[in-house]
Parts: C-alpha cells; sequence; structure tokens
C-alpha cells in the first residue's frame, strides 16, 4: 500500500491536541510545526468549532481539545482505527450522490483496494433492485469499500454473503444484539432491517478489475423519523439498545470485521463464509415467499449453493436456482433472534 499524503491542515491540528489531551497547545507552536501562520490556525480552529468541535482557547496559553463531536471525517476515524489496511485511506464527504457511485468512480481512477468512501448523507442512496436507501444526515453509517480480489467473477457473489456476515458479527459484538441474516444481503433485528448491503463489480469474463462493497447501518435514526412506507418494516441500532450509538466505534468494529471476513475468504474459499452465514441466516427448512423478476415464488428453503445463489423447493416438489430476489418470511414464522 502507499503512503497517505500528509493530512489537511484541519486533521493536522486535531493530532497535535490530540497529543497533550489535557494540556494547551499555544498557537505559535501549532503553527511553527504545521508552517503555517498563526492567523491560519485562528481561522482553522474557528472552523473546527463551527463543526462541533469544542476547542478551548486563552489567550496565553493556546489551544485544547476538550470534546469532539461524532463525525465520520479521517481525522476523527483514523486515530481509532485498528485494521491492517482496510480504511487506511479514507475518501470523506459530508454530502455525496451515493458513496456507491463515488467508490465506483475512483475505482475506474485505479484506488487501491482498502480505500473507504464515507459520507454523512446520501441524496441518492441505492438499495438493492434500484430501490432509494434512506439517508439523513449525520445519524446513520453510510460507505463503499474497495477490493480488488484475485478470483473468479463467478464467485464474487460470494464477497455479498461475506459482507453480510461481517456486518452481523460487527453488529452482534458492537451491540450485544443477534442479528439476522436475511438472503441475500439484509440484516435483521426482531424482524425489522437494520443494515442493507449494495456490491457492484467491474470486470471482464476471466477477471475482476475491482468490487465496490456499499453498506448501510442505521444507527441512531429513530422510528418517527422513518418514513410512511418502512416504518414497519426498518429499525436502528439506537431503537433496540435503547441507547446512542457512537458512529465512530462502530465503524471501527465493522472494518475490522470486514477485513477479517475477506481475509478468511481470500484464504480458505467460499465454505469458510458459507458455513457461518447458514448460520446466522437460519434460512434451511425455512417456509419462504420470493419474488424474483416479477415471478412469485413459494416453498422451502432448502439450501444456499457455492455460488451464493438460493436453492427452493417450490410447492410442487420442484427446486428452482434463485440467483436474485426478495424473501419474505410468512408472518407466523418467528423471525426474532
Amino acid at each position: 500500500m502507499t503512503r497517505d499524503p500528509k493530512p489537511p491542515i484541519d486533521e493536522a491540528i486535531l493530532q497535535l491536541l490530540r497529543e497533550r489531551p489535557s494540556a494547551f497547545l499555544s498557537g505559535e507552536e501549532i503553527s511553527r510545526r504545521l508552517k503555517v501562520t498563526r492567523t491560519a490556525v485562528w481561522k482553522r480552529v474557528r472552523g473546527l468549532r463551527d463543526l462541533g468541535y469544542e476547542i478551548e482557547g486563552l489567550r496565553r496559553s493556546g489551544y485544547r481539545l476538550v470534546r469532539a463531536p461524532d463525525l465520520l471525517t479521517p481525522a476523527e476515524v483514523k486515530p481509532l482505527l485498528r485494521t491492517r489496511w482496510l480504511g487506511r485511506k479514507i475518501h470523506y464527504f459530508h454530502t455525496v450522490d451515493s458513496t456507491n457511485s463515488k467508490a465506483y468512480e475512483l475505482g475506474l481512477q485505479g484506488a487501491e483496494e482498502g480505500e473507504v468512501v464515507l459520507a454523512e448523507s446520501q441524496t441518492g442512496g441505492r438499495g438493492r433492485l434500484g430501490r432509494q436507501w434512506f439517508s439523513p444526515p449525520l445519524v446513520n453509517l453510510y460507505l463503499s469499500i474497495i477490493l480488488r480480489p484475485m478470483i473468479p467473477p463467478q464467485k464474487a457473489s460470494l464477497l455479498t454473503l461475506m459482507a453480510a456476515v461481517a456486518t452481523g458479527e460487527a453488529i452482534q459484538k458492537y451491540s450485544g444484539l443477534h442479528p439476522l441474516i436475511k438472503w441475500p444481503n439484509d440484516i435483521l433485528l426482531r424482524g425489522r432491517k437494520v443494515a442493507g448491503l449494495l456490491n457492484e463489480i467491474r470486470s471482464e469474463m476471466d477477471r475482476i478489475h475491482f468490487v465496490v462493497l456499499g453498506i448501510g447501518v442505521n444507527l441512531n435514526m429513530e422510528r418517527r423519523r422513518f418514513s410512511r412506507e418502512i416504518r414497519g418494516v426498518a429499525t436502528s441500532l439506537k431503537e433496540e439498545m435503547g441507547e446512542a450509538v457512537s458512529r465512530k466505534a462502530f465503524l471501527r468494529c465493522l472494518l475490522e470485521e470486514v477485513e477479517r471476513w475477506y481475509e478468511t475468504f481470500l484464504r480458505e474459499g467460499g465454505d469458510a463464509i458459507l458455513e457461518v452465514w447458514r448460520e446466522k441466516a437460519g434460512i434451511q427448512g425455512r417456509r419462504v415467499n420470493i419474488t424474483s423478476f416479477g415471478e412469485r415464488l413459494i416453498g422451502v428453503a432448502v439450501d444456499v449453493d457455492s455460488d451464493g445463489a438460493l436453492i427452493l423447493e417450490t410447492e410442487d416438489g420442484k427446486r428452482k436456482r434463485i440467483l436474485a430476489g426478495d424473501v419474505e418470511y410468512p408472518r407466523k414464522e418467528n423471525v426474532d433472534s
């Protein structure tokens, strides 16, 4: 991996203030170490305060960082990361049309494996099958990860299952709750959707150029803020835990799990992912209703095959291989976990 470029001045100021969390740092020392004027330091500090940073300033003592907001800027995220390679380069946006679209653009420009796109909000967030992903600012997590796996294109669908396992593990480790994976890539808590994934691939017949792994997690959304259309089927970690979630802390946990499970997938193959996915999905033997390319199917889920396709035994005893679609559980079934 290449080295990150020199951090922007805002990030550098925060790094210096964090080096001495209980002491003041003079504007003169900051300007000397960053090779900028004291006026520039003062303007940057004022800008950081506008973003929500509580920075105490005394005329003869300098500046001291008292409290940082729950933003997902590189300055806030990078000091927390414990990953080896994932997220070491972060592309941050306050607002973007879609993190997946931006990551795809970066992938075409040669972005390296492990680069991450983060946004505080999306104006055109996308879910599966062309659906919109509701993306209000500063409450949830919207990110996309660029991967360049050396696997055949027909195995790329397993990355969706890998991402679902990693997201489920992150939710469980952070919250202590036990999410359910709904094929292929929705994460449920008490039967309501808390997270979704959207993977996009750039490939040729025999090789993958890159994969964009998009993940959206409802963290601090309150039920009343969901639209009426999804209020009954959506939830957030805050709603389920009964307390606010640190988006930075959850992001750290998520990136660790994605790195761990992606490396497991590359090292051990799809079987290692499928074993855990089956355990977390609990779909084998369950009655399901499936809508796939306009066709409505009812039957029993037999298994997920080695390529991530769902095997369905229909009511007339036939087996069908489902590559994409929506799964619904009959209401009488208990999907709590």
